[in-house]
C-alpha cells in the first residue's frame, strides 16, 4: 500500500497539482479525540485518542529517511481543535506497537484530560458509507509545510468497493484497507495517522479508520480500525 511520506521529506517529493480539493474541506467544530503530531516542535501527522492513555496513528509517521523517529523528539498536542493551544504530551519511552498488517501505530502518553473516541462495535467500513476525515494537515500542495492548518479541517469521503480501478495502490485484495472518494475536500500530507469517522446519527465519535494516504485529487485510503480490533485492544488493554 502506498502511504504519505512524514511531511520532514515530503515537500521535495510531491508534484505541484490543483489545490481546490485539498482547500475544499471544512473547518471542523467537533473532534475532542483528535491529537496534533509534532517532531522536534514541528507539525508531523494527526491522531486519535481511543483511551486517556493511548492514541493511534499511521505507523509511517515515526519514521524519517527509514530510521526510527525518538520519542524525545516528538509530542502530541492534545484537547484543542486549534493545535497552538492544545496541551502537550509526550510518549511513554518505548510504548510504541506498530501493527504488523496495517499502517497503524499505537502510542501510550500519560493521562489526557479528554474524551477518547469510541471504538467501532459491529462491522467494518461498508461500501457506499460515508465517513469523515479530520486533521491538521496541508490546505495546499507543492510545498505542504508552508500550509499546515493550525485549526482542525475535515473532509467528506464515500467508501468505495475495494476492487474500484480507482482504489488502485490505496487496497490489495483482501486487505484490511479501503479507499474513499472525496464528496467534499481530499486529505493530505500533515493529516496522516488521523481519524476517520463514521458520519451516521449517533455516530460521529466512532473511530472507523486511521487515514494513511491520498492522491490529492479526489481518492483517499486508511486502514480499517475494525479489522484492528483484536490487536488495538491486546495492546491497550481496553
Amino acid at each position: 500500500m502506498a502511504v504519505l511520506l512524514p511531511l520532514l521529506t515530503l515537500a521535495a517529493v510531491v508534484p505541484a497539482t490543483s489545490a481546490s480539493a485539498v482547500i475544499g474541506g471544512t473547518v471542523s467544530t467537533h473532534g475532542p479525540w483528535a491529537v496534533r503530531m509534532l517532531v522536534d516542535g514541528k507539525p508531523e501527522c494527526t491522531g486519535t485518542a481511543i483511551t486517556r492513555e493511548w492514541i493511534i496513528s499511521a505507523s509511517h509517521c515515526f519514521f524519517e529517511t527509514a530510521e526510527e523517529i525518538a520519542d524525545e523528539r516528538i509530542e502530541f498536542h492534545v484537547g484543542s481543535l486549534d493545535q497552538r493551544t492544545g496541551k502537550p504530551v509526550h510518549p511513554v519511552k518505548g510504548s510504541r506497537k506498530g501493527s504488523g498488517v496495517a499502517d497503524m501505530m499505537l502510542i501510550k502518553v500519560p493521562p489526557m484530560d479528554i474524551t477518547p473516541a469510541k471504538l467501532p462495535a459491529a462491522e467494518p467500513v461498508r461500501v457506499g458509507q460515508d465517513v469523515r476525515q479530520l486533521g491538521w494537515g496541508a490546505t495546499c500542495t507543492g510545498d505542504e509545510n508552508a500550509c499546515q492548518s493550525d485549526v482542525l479541517k475535515q473532509s467528506e469521503l464515500r467508501v468505495l468497493p475495494g476492487d474500484d480501478q480507482r482504489c488502485e495502490g490505496f487496497t490489495e485484495p483482501d486487505g484490511t484497507d479501503f479507499c474513499a472518494v472525496s464528496v467534499s475536500g481530499v486529505p493530505a500530507g500533515g493529516d496522516s495517522g488521523g481519524p476517520i469517522m463514521a458520519t451516521g446519527s449517533g455516530d460521529e465519535d466512532t473511530l472507523v479508520g486511521v487515514f494513511a494516504n491520498s492522491d490529492r485529487a479526489s481518492i483517499a485510503g486508511g486502514g480499517d480500525v475494525f479489522r484492528q480490533l483484536a490487536w488495538i485492544r491486546q495492546v491497550t488493554g481496553s
